[in-house]
């Protein structure tokens, strides 16, 4: 079981690096084109807080230093990313981007860690990281939601990378099974649903890729209409 555990946890940090990789189409656009565009910063900021509660989880828990690891390496990757919408996104979703990070990767990070250290101890304090870890990644793995009706309403996948779904799918369903084996109930349950959500994206993407777009899609752009992005980055799972 040892080697099974071992053996899974490695192809499921391979994905999640491809994963944390798979917005790099995304943002050589962004820094082409000088402008954050359409694109949501919220899936970034949100991956980085995710992927910082898993870095912390992987290393307060023995064993568990490939989650810290492949973690550690998306907080990196997520920075580069909330980095750039600092740069190249118009003052409005630069000041939303700098807030957001601000709460959410400062404040709420600090006060978990500093809050777990000194009230909790032991497997108590193990637990109650990996249930912070594990709701919030649902939440994440919810925010696709919106971004997946509007490739409904436009017919339009441009906002939607393939392969970012396609390691959305993988990533969930490796660790779900992960986490069936190892009955590890806080990564099962958020990758269970992350798995299911990677399927209906693929889905969608089948349906739509040929479809011609709505002609409100146009003008929508034109017109500067703020249109909800698929990219999750990195929701991140484990």
């Amino acid at each position: 079981m040892m080697m099974w555990d071992v053996s899974l946890q490695l192809y499921g940090n391979v994905i999640s690096v491809f994963m944390f990789l798979s917005p790099v189409g995304t943002f050589w656009r962004i820094i082409k084109h000088r402008s954050t565009e359409d694109f949501e910063s919220l899936p970034y900021v949100c991956t980085l807080l995710s992927s910082s509660l898993w870095t912390y989880y992987g290393i307060i828990k023995p064993g568990a230093y490939l989650v810290a690891t492949v973690n550690g390496f998306g907080i990196v990757v997520e920075i580069i990313y909330v980095s750039l919408f600092l740069i190249y996104a118009p003052v409005k979703m630069r000041n939303k981007t700098a807030i957001l990070a601000g709460i959410l990767d400062m404040g709420v990070l600090a006060a978990v860690i500093l809050a777990t250290r000194l009230a909790l101890h032991g497997e108590v304090r193990i637990d109650a990281i990996g249930f912070m870890c594990a709701g919030l990644n649902i939440i994440m793995y919810g925010s696709p939601l919106a971004a997946m009706k509007t490739v409904v309403t436009t017919k339009s996948v441009e906002y939607m990378p393939f392969f970012l779904s396609f390691f959305f799918f993988l990533n969930g369903g490796i660790w779900t099974f992960y986490a069936i084996l190892t009955q590890d109930y806080f990564l099962g349950v958020p990758n269970g649903a992350g798995f299911l959500l990677g399927i209906a994206q693929l889905v969608l993407y089948v349906i739509y890729m040929n479809a011609k777009p709505s002609s409100n899609v146009s003008e929508r752009l034109e017109e500067g209409w703020e249109q909800e992005s698929l990219i999750s980055s990195s929701n991140y799972s484990n």
